[in-house]
C-alpha cells in the first residue's frame, strides 16, 4: 500500500506499511471516514511530525499519547495546537518549565513546528482520533507503529534525547539502548499530575547532552 510519508522514514519504515496490522489500521480508518466519523488531525497531517523531521536529523523525541480531540487543534505534532487555538493546559505546563528551567521567555504560540524543523521529534503513540472522543483510536494499530518509530530511531541514530512524561511514555524506555542515548524521565506536564512536573529541567538536559555530542542544542524560545 501507498502511505504519504517522507522519503526518509518512508523507507526505514517500508516493510511496517505491508504488514497485515498497517493493513487493517488503514482500513479501519477509511472505513470511519466513509461512514461519516470526523477524524482529527486532517488527512494531510496525520503524519506532518515525520514530514517536518526526517529520520537523519532527530534530536530530540517528546512523546505524546493521542492527538487532541477538539476541532481545530490537532495537526499531527504532540502537544502543538495551530497558532491561532489557545495553548492547551499541558501545553502552557511545558512553557513554565522551559521558562523556569532556560532562563527564557516564551511567547505562548502553541505551534510547536520550529521545534520540529530544529530536529525534534513531536510523535503521538497513537496518530489518529474521532472528533471528541478522547483515545477513540487506541488498539487500532499505532501503538505498534510508533513503537516501530522509537525502534527505528534507537537503531538508526546516535546521541537522541528521548523525552518520556507520565506512566504511558515511560513504558516506552525498555526500546531504547541507554548507553548510545539520553533518556529523561517525568511526570506528565499535565494539571492532573499536580505540579510533579516542574523541575525536571528536561530541557537544559537536553541542549547539555546535544552539546556534550557535538551537536547544536535546541532553541526552545518561541
Amino acid at each position: 500500500m501507498s502511505v504519504n510519508i517522507e522519503q526518509s522514514w518512508g523507507r526505514a519504515l517500508a516493510s511496517e506499511f505491508e504488514k497485515d496490522y498497517f493493513k487493517s489500521l488503514a482500513l479501519k480508518l477509511h472505513q470511519l471516514k466513509a461512514g461519516g466519523h470526523v477524524i482529527y488531525p486532517p488527512g494531510p497531517q496525520i503524519f506532518k511530525a515525520f514530514e517536518l523531521c526526517p529520520l537523519d536529523k532527530v534530536k530530540v523525541v517528546i512523546l505524546g499519547q493521542d492527538p487532541y480531540h477538539g476541532y481545530g487543534q490537532a495537526m499531527g505534532l504532540s502537544f502543538s495546537v495551530p497558532s491561532n487555538v489557545p495553548a492547551p493546559p499541558s501545553l502552557k505546563n511545558i512553557f513554565k518549565e522551559i521558562s523556569a528551567d532556560c532562563g527564557i521567555e516564551m511567547s505562548g504560540s502553541p505551534d510547536l513546528s520550529p521545534w520540529a524543523t530544529q530536529g525534534v521529534l513531536l510523535l503521538n503513540a497513537i496518530l489518529t482520533v474521532e472528533a471528541n472522543m478522547a483515545a477513540s483510536h487506541r488498539g487500532f494499530g499505532w501503538e505498534t507503529f510508533t513503537d516501530a518509530v522509537i525502534s527505528c530511531i534507537n537503531r538508526e541514530c546516535d546521541s537522541v534525547v528521548f523525552m518520556l512524561w507520565g506512566n504511558f511514555a515511560r513504558s516506552k524506555a525498555v526500546l531504547i539502548d541507554r548507553s548510545k542515548h539520553l533518556v529523561l524521565e517525568a511526570a506528565h506536564p499535565s494539571p492532573l499530575a499536580r505540579g510533579a512536573f516542574f523541575g525536571c529541567r528536561h530541557f537544559s538536559q537536553a541542549n547539555n547532552f546535544l552539546s556534550s555530542r557535538g551537536k547544536t542544542p535546541i532553541n526552545w524560545q518561541l
